[in-house]
């Protein structure tokens, strides 16, 4: 699926995407080496901050791409949201690692439910609607209450509907703009957690812990580290994040969120979605292991042996969202913190403008670290 090729330091990485996780890519790339070309249609982007070289172009420019593969030793892509044809193009001109298959798979909600239960890892009932017709069937089949997904797109509550009751279902539909869905079964759970795994172009792979995922108004708030959960349910996490990149055969960071089920449940855990590439869930491992998730993202796509996962600390990352990024100077005078700015401007609600990770001594009591959010 992949060509086996070690790039040596000074070579170009090309990244697809110019926002914070691209930035935190091209850091990480400069740290052993390399050099970066940000590709995306933005002037301003966070990530051209810190790049060697920058195109600005659409992602279905033709022969902007061309030049940009011509320009690179490899390419990845900081976002889901790449169009997988764009990704297909490149990879007939250079290597691009993630594989744009995993991309495609991981863009199209269908897909992915699809793939995640050919290889045996635990989803959510759910079923396909691409009219309010089907809506009604699979209503009738999967249950309520249940959320409606747009397909493709969406992301931090977008794109999504709950229905509770039958009668929810015209306005539910209006709210997805009758966009090709799913729906899918509401299933209680008890916290939401994820897996961030570097899988090598050898097949080798690295994991880190799971960490706890809290979420205010559908945004990503904090990231705890460990999850707090029994040795079962870690194992069976690291467990099914394997045989996602496996079955993949991935080279590169990937995240996967899980839910974790009451205690009663058949099983521990439900696949709530894949991401291939960093995650925000993962931006604690930067001060808290000695080799971060982007760093393992830059050895894994330039064929490099992965380092280790281990953390030295536990962690508690928090975002930054708006004008939270205003108290920068008062962050700045904790000892514990590490706060990471994205260069991005003006604060706007909503708008990721950059983190803080709090780091505790290994076997920190969890209320410890409640108590000093």
């Amino acid at each position: 699926m992949t060509r086996r090729e070690s790039i040596a330091p000074g070579g170009i990485v090309g990244i697809l995407g110019g926002g914070q996780l691209g930035r935190m890519i091209a850091m990480a790339a400069a740290r052993l080496g390399f050099k970066t070309h940000i590709y995306c249609p933005e002037e301003d982007a966070p990530a051209r901050q810190v790049a060697y070289q920058w195109t600005v172009g659409a992602y279905e420019d033709i022969p902007r791409l061309e030049a940009f593969a011509a320009a690179t030793d490899v390419v990845t892509y900081e976002f889901e949201n790449i169009p997988a044809d764009t990704a297909k193009l490149l990879a007939k001109k250079t290597l691009v690692r993630p594989h744009p298959q995993a991309l495609a798979i991981a863009q199209d909600r269908e897909l992915e439910r699809q793939f995640l239960t050919r290889i045996g890892v635990p989803v959510s009932p759910y079923h396909g609607v691409n009219s309010r017709d089907d809506l009604d069937r699979a209503i009738d089949t999967v249950g309520l209450p249940a959320v409606l997904k747009t397909r493709r797109g969406g992301y931090d509550g977008k794109g999504q509907a709950v229905l509770r009751q039958a009668d929810d279902a015209d306005a539910a539909w209006a709210a997805v703009a009758e966009a090709p869905c799913i729906l899918e079964k509401f299933i209680p759970f008890r916290k939401e957690i994820s897996v961030i795994i570097a899988r090598g172009q050898d097949g080798q792979y690295a994991t880190f812990d799971p960490s706890e995922n809290r979420h205010r108004d559908h945004i990503l708030h904090q990231s705890l580290v460990p999850c707090d959960e029994p040795e079962p349910t870690v194992v069976a996490a690291h467990q099914h994040a394997i045989r996602i990149a496996e079955a993949l055969e991935y080279v590169g960071i990937m995240a996967i969120e899980m839910f974790v089920l009451p205690d009663e449940a058949d099983a521990p855990l439900l696949i709530n979605e894949i991401a291939p590439r960093v995650h925000n869930s993962g931006h604690w491992t930067i001060d808290a292991c000695h080799v971060s998730q982007f760093e393992q993202h830059i050895r894994a796509i330039c064929g490099w042996p992965l380092g280790t996962s281990a953390r030295h600390s536990d962690a508690l990352m928090q975002n930054l969202i708006g004008d939270d990024v205003l108290e920068w100077r008062t962050l700045m005078t904790n000892p514990q913190l590490c706060l990471h700015l994205y260069g991005k401007v003006p604060p706007r609600p909503g708008r990721k403008m950059g983190h803080f990770t709090r780091l505790l001594p290994l076997g920190t009591s969890r209320s410890q670290i409640i108590d000093e959010e």
